[in-house]
C-alpha cells in the first residue's frame, strides 16, 4: 500500500464560510458522536476564528461550547484544533501579548490539542509569540502560511517564512489556501521543499473550493508529501467551502495512497443533522451564492470565508451607490453588476496596497477600501478618498510588514494626512491589558471562570462579552432572526395578478418608456408561434415586427384568435408563458 494520508474535518470553517452563524452547543453535542462514528477523521477543526464571537452573539457562553464540543473528540482520540490570527488572536484587531498567552492556556485546558496560527501578512514576527505560547501551554503549534498567487508569493518567498517558523519551534506547517487561488503545481513544489528540508515537520493543506483549483491542489500536495488534508461534508461542502471527504478520499485512493474507510451510515446521519441545523434557523443566514463556485475569484483572490459578510456589505451599499449614480446621471447597477465591479476593483488595488494575502482581517480591509472606492468614483471623487482606521494601520505597517510595495499615490496620501509608517515589531505597540479586565470583573462581581476562561473571554471580546452578560445579545439575535424570517415570508407570499402587472408596468415604463403594450383581443389560452406542447418557447426580445404582423394566437372556445403587432417596432419583453390563461384586455407583450 502507498503512503498514508489523514483527513481533518474543518467543521467550524464549513459554517463560517457558508453563513453568519454556526451551530450552537446543543447542536454540536448532537453531531459530535456521529462525526466520530464516520471513522475517517484524524482531526476536527472545532473552534477559533469567529466561533467564540458567534456564541456571544447568540447570547450564550462560548467557553461552555468549546468544552462540551471538544470533549467527545478528546475521548475518542481524535485531535481537535483551533484557528487563531497571531497578532489579532481570535478577533479582528491586535491583541495584547498577555491575552494571547492566556488564550493558549485556556484553550489547552478546555481540551484543544492544536493551535493553528496564521498571520495574514505572513510576517513571521507576528507568529513568533503564537508558537511560543502554544508550546508553553502544551499544545501542538501549527504555523500557517497564508497562500495567495502573485509574482511576489513564490516558493522561495514562502520557504523564507517557513525557515523562521521552524526556528521558532513550530511543530507543523499548514498551507492555508483560504481563497483556493494557490496553483496546484506551485503548491506541490512548496510542500516538497518543506518536506525535503524539514522531513520531521508535518504538513497540512487547507484549500477552499471557490475558484475550482482545490481538488487538483489536494492531489498535488499529497503526491509532494503532505500528511493531512482538510475536507468538508454535505450539505456544506463545495461552493465557497471545501471539497467533500467522499470525493477526495476516492481520488487519493485511486492515486495509490492509504486512506481510511468512511462509515456511510454515519456520513448520511451527519449530513441529515447538518441539514436539520440549517432548517432550524442557520439556513436563514446562508447566502445562496455561497453554494456556487465561480472562476471570478481567480483574479481577485477573495476568500470563501468572507463571502457571507461581503454580500451583506454589498446589499447595504447597493442603494447608496445607485443613488450616487442617479445623482450624476449614470445608469444604476444590479447587485450582480456591483459584485463584479467589486471583484475588479479588488484586483486593481491589491498590488497598490502591497499585495497583502487576502485572509481575515486583511481581506476585509482590502474589500472595504475597494467598496468605498466604488462609492467614491460613483460620486465623482478619486480612489482612496475613504480609508478606515484599521485599513490605514495595515498600510502603515502597524499590523506587520506588507509583502509587496505600496503604490506611490498611497505613500503620498499618507504623507498628506501626516501619517507615519511603522517598521518595528507590531506586538510592541500593544500594551498588556489583563489587569484592566481583572479590575472590571472585580467591580462587576463576575467570576474569572474555570482556568480564567471568563477573564480571557472579556479580554478578547470585551464588547460582545458585556452584551452577553447583560442579555442584550440574546435579545438582539432573536429580533434579527424574527425580522429575517418575516422578510423571507413576505418575499415568498403569493403576488396577485394585479400586483404583478403593476410591477411589470413600472419595470417596462422605466426601462422602455416608449414601448407599446400588446393586448389580448379575447380570453383564452396563449399560443406563441411554437409547438403548443413546448411551454418555454416564445418570441425572443429583439424580434422586429411591422404593424399587423402575427405575433401569437389565443385559443378561445370557438377557435384561434390572432394577436397582431399594434405598431411597427421591436419586441422588448413578453409577459405571459406559453399555455397560460389570459383575459381579454390583458397585456401579453411589449413592442
Amino acid at each position: 500500500m502507498g503512503r498514508e494520508i489523514k483527513f481533518s474535518l474543518v467543521y467550524r470553517d464549513m459554517w463560517q464560510s457558508s453563513g453568519k452563524y454556526q451551530p450552537r452547543v446543543d447542536q454540536l453535542v448532537k453531531i459530535a458522536p456521529v462525526i466520530i462514528d464516520m471513522g475517517c477523521f484524524a482531526r476536527v477543526e472545532t473552534n477559533g476564528g469567529a466561533f467564540e464571537q458567534v456564541n456571544l452573539l447568540y447570547g450564550e457562553n462560548p467557553n461552555k461550547a468549546v468544552r462540551e464540543w471538544v470533549k467527545p473528540f478528546n475521548k475518542a482520540g481524535i485531535q481537535t484544533h483551533m484557528l487563531e490570527r497571531a497578532l489579532n488572536g481570535i478577533r479582528m484587531y491586535p491583541v495584547p501579548a498577555d491575552v494571547r498567552q492566556l488564550m493558549a492556556k485556556v484553550k489547552k485546558a478546555q481540551g484543544v490539542d492544536i493551535m493553528r496560527s496564521f498571520c495574514g501578512l505572513n510576517d513571521h514576527r507576528n507568529l513568533e509569540l503564537s508558537v511560543k505560547y502554544a508550546k508553553e501551554a502544551g499544545m501542538i503549534s501549527q504555523a500557517a502560511l497564508s497562500i495567495t498567487h502573485s509574482p511576489i508569493h513564490t516558493v522561495e518567498y514562502y520557504m523564507g517564512v517557513v525557515d523562521k517558523l521552524v526556528e521558532y519551534g513550530a511543530d507543523e506547517i499548514c498551507l492555508k489556501d483560504m481563497a483556493g487561488v494557490g496553483r496546484p503545481v506551485t503548491l506541490g513544489k512548496l510542500v516538497k521543499c518543506i518536506k525535503d528540508k524539514y522531513p520531521h515537520i508535518a504538513v497540512q493543506y487547507h484549500g477552499h473550493s471557490g475558484p475550482g483549483f482545490s481538488v487538483a491542489s489536494m492531489l498535488e500536495v499529497a503526491r509532494a508529501g503532505a500528511d493531512y488534508i482538510d475536507v468538508a461534508m454535505e450539505p456544506l461542502s463545495w461552493g465557497m467551502v471545501h471539497p467533500d471527504i467522499i470525493t477526495i478520499r476516492a481520488m487519493l485512493k485511486d492515486a495509490g495512497f492509504t486512506v481510511p474507510d468512511i462509515n456511510m451510515d454515519a456520513y448520511m446521519e451527519a449530513r441529515r443533522l447538518n441539514q436539520s441545523f440549517m432548517d432550524d434557523f442557520l439556513g436563514e443566514f446562508i447566502n445562496p451564492r455561497n453554494k456556487i463556485m465561480t472562476s471570478l475569484l481567480v483574479g481577485c483572490g477573495l476568500p470563501g470565508g468572507m463571502m457571507g459578510s461581503m454580500m451583506s456589505d454589498l446589499k447595504d451599499m447597493h442603494a447608496a451607490i445607485n443613488a450616487a449614480y442617479r445623482k450624476h446621471g449614470h445608469p444604476e447597477v444590479t447587485l450582480d453588476n456591483l459584485l463584479v465591479q467589486l471583484f475588479q476593483e479588488v484586483e486593481h488595488i491589491w498590488p497598490m496596497l502591497g499585495n497583502p494575502p487576502l485572509v481575515t482581517p486583511f481581506s476585509q480591509y482590502v474589500k472595504n477600501i475597494a467598496l468605498m472606492n466604488i462609492f467614491s468614483l460613483a460620486n465623482g471623487e478619486p480612489r482612496f478618498s475613504r480609508i478606515d482606521k484599521d485599513s490605514w494601520n495595515m498600510i502603515l505597517g502597524k499590523t506587520g510588514k506588507l509583502p509587496g510595495t505600496l503604490a506611490p499615490e498611497i505613500i503620498a496620501l499618507a504623507k498628506e494626512k501626516n501619517l507615519e509608517f511603522y517598521t518595528g515589531t507590531p506586538h510592541d505597540m500593544v500594551e498588556n491589558q489583563l489587569d484592566v479586565y481583572r479590575k472590571e470583573m472585580d467591580e462587576n462581581g463576575w467570576d474569572y471562570g474555570q482556568d480564567d476562561e471568563e477573564l480571557f473571554e472579556l479580554a478578547m471580546h470585551d464588547r460582545q462579552y458585556r452584551d452577553y452578560k447583560s442579555g442584550i445579545a440574546k435579545k438582539r439575535f432573536e429580533e434579527d432572526l424574527a425580522k429575517l424570517r418575516a422578510e423571507k415570508a413576505a418575499a415568498l407570499a403569493p403576488v396577485s395578478k394585479e400586483k404583478q402587472m403593476e410591477r411589470t408596468l413600472a419595470y417596462i415604463s422605466d426601462k422602455y418608456p416608449n414601448a407599446t403594450p400588446v393586448i389580448a383581443p379575447v380570453s383564452g389560452t396563449l399560443v406563441w408561434e411554437a409547438d403548443f406542447t413546448d411551454k418555454s418557447v416564445a418570441p425572443q426580445p429583439g424580434t422586429s415586427y411591422k404593424k399587423g404582423d402575427h405575433i401569437a394566437s389565443i385559443e378561445a372556445f370557438y377557435g384561434l384568435e390572432d394577436v397582431v403587432a399594434p405598431v411597427d417596432g421591436t419586441l422588448v419583453d413578453t409577459c405571459i408563458e406559453q399555455g397560460t390563461k389570459v383575459e381579454k384586455g390583458e397585456i401579453i407583450a411589449w413592442i
